[in-house]
């Protein structure tokens, strides 16, 4: 109960000045109206360590990004996609990315490049501006004496060595091998190590052991030597491709001395393979297994693994396996396997969806290019896009992107130096002058901040969509 003299004070001063506390009457109003009352606000980002992208395109912010620095916290695996329709800026992504990285000394990176104009792979600039020759791998250079990787290389272990044989037999083959097939493969290659030992076993050892192999074999399953020779006909012929059919000369005698595997850019540059033969899956299988015994090591050393055209590897059941081995083995040694895709329908359609959807999975950070309508709304099935991210992909102009790390959802704009420029867009640079450059270039950004505009007014428009990432779960 209020005193006496509180109630004479108020009293009086009411009567001087009028009553002191007034009524606030109600205002009704929608949310566009009242979002003006509300600070803007941006999404948290990755953090500060790493190598810097861009810039997010609705906040303005740096956006940096590291596989590296953020594994193990945000990131359950540092694995990569990136996807998009062609000319839309995976590619100076790609290079962008590398030669930042390769900026801190414990980098290292292999790249298969199997892209390229006038004879030489797209990343051979970037390789002569360091210094570093790509290891080319041409079946037409055999007479003279091209590079050569050994699937029989000692540095392999006889049991990857065993492994790498059946992959390049399943996929050339196009189904997997039985048991009386693998017997004699099995039986060719252990005589094979076991006999030769003053050099390289090489493919054609194993051919030849195959075509006539050792009543031993034979007498070890107590089977007929007609047996023996009978089922090992069919691998010997598809390995007779590689050694004096039309591969030859790149996987049929020792590895070619010099390769060095402690460069900061190894690029295999398999541009002069036709990327829908056979072939391609075989080199990719071949050169996967050698640098899993020859290149990763435990030596604290982060090593990144960029893949062009890797549906070749995504979309075959045997080779998709191997890699899949790979990528859990690297990741307690330091690996990030970035695999650079056009369609995802590529792959999750094909005929090996179970193997595609299992590295899919392991791949925690995904950079989505323009695309049109139908491929981005099954790419969002896939990958679990929320639906603000599914309608506006195709929408992005090239160099912005959909980047999802992890669930952590943003729209980035690649940004490249007047440095980096010339490395990067190699076909424009060759063909084109300034003043057609800096038009293009006008072009260019003026399209750019148009896209910028209208998706910003999209996000604006379907705000209670998103979803943002809880604080948890960024640094």
């Amino acid at each position: 109960m209020r005193d006496p003299l509180s109630v004479l004070t108020d009293a009086f001063t009411a009567f001087l000045f009028g009553k002191v506390e007034t009524t606030r009457l109600p205002v009704r109003t929608s949310t566009g109206q009242a979002q003006a009352v509300y600070l803007p606000t941006a999404a948290p980002g990755l953090g500060d360590s790493g190598v810097i992208i861009g810039r997010e395109v609705y906040s303005g912010k740096g956006y940096i990004y590291d596989p590296f620095q953020l594994y193990g916290q945000q990131l359950p695996a540092p694995h990569w996609l990136v996807l998009g329709e062609s000319g839309n800026g995976k590619s100076a992504l790609e290079k962008t990315y590398v030669l930042r990285q390769l900026r801190f000394r414990d980098r290292q990176v292999v790249v298969l490049d199997a892209q390229g104009e006038d004879g030489v792979g797209e990343w051979n600039l970037i390789a002569e501006q360091l210094g570093i020759t790509p290891i080319r791998l041409d079946p037409t250079a055999a007479l003279d004496m091209g590079i050569r990787l050994n699937p029989l290389d000692p540095a392999i272990t006889t049991t990857g060595q065993l492994a790498l044989l059946r992959t390049i037999i399943e996929v050339a083959m196009g189904h997997g091998l039985d048991e009386r097939s693998g017997f004699a493969l099995k039986v060719a290659h252990a005589y094979v190590n076991e006999t030769i030992v003053e050099r390289q076993p090489v493919l054609t050892d194993i051919v030849e052991q195959l075509r006539h192999p050792e009543p031993e074999s034979a007498e070890a399953m107590n089977v007929a030597i007609e047996d023996v020779r009978a089922w090992g006909l069919d691998v010997a012929l598809v390995l007779d491709r590689l050694v004096d059919g039309d591969l030859r000369g790149m996987f049929d005698g020792p590895t070619t001395v010099g390769i060095d595997l402690d460069a900061p850019l190894i690029v295999f540059d398999l541009s002069h393979i036709d990327r829908n033969s056979i072939a391609m899956p075989i080199l990719m299988a071949i050169v996967g297994v050698w640098l899993e015994h020859t290149w990763i090591r435990p030596d604290r050393k982060k090593r990144i693994f960029l893949v062009e055209e890797a549906w070749h590897i995504i979309n075959s059941p045997f080779v998709a396996q191997l890699f899949q081995r790979l990528l859990k083995f690297g990741r307690r040694l330091g690996l990030s396997f970035v695999a650079v895709v056009h369609h995802l329908s590529d792959v999750v359609d094909g005929a090996a969806a179970k193997e595609a959807a299992a590295i899919l999975k392991m791949a925690s950070t995904r950079t989505i290019y323009a695309q049109k309508a139908d491929e981005a709304r099954a790419t969002g099935r896939v990958l679990g896009l929320p639906r603000w991210a599914v309608e506006i992909i195709p929408t992005l102009t090239p160099g912005i992107a959909v980047w999802d790390v992890n669930g952590n959802v943003q729209v980035v704009k690649h940004l490249i130096t007047e440095t980096e420029r010339p490395l990067v867009f190699t076909d424009r640079a060759m063909t084109e002058s300034s003043a057609e450059r800096d038009l293009r270039d006008d072009a260019l950004r003026a399209a750019e901040l148009e896209a910028e505009e209208r998706a910003a007014a999209f996000v604006e428009q379907h705000l209670s969509d998103f979803e943002g990432p809880s604080e948890s779960t960024v640094a």
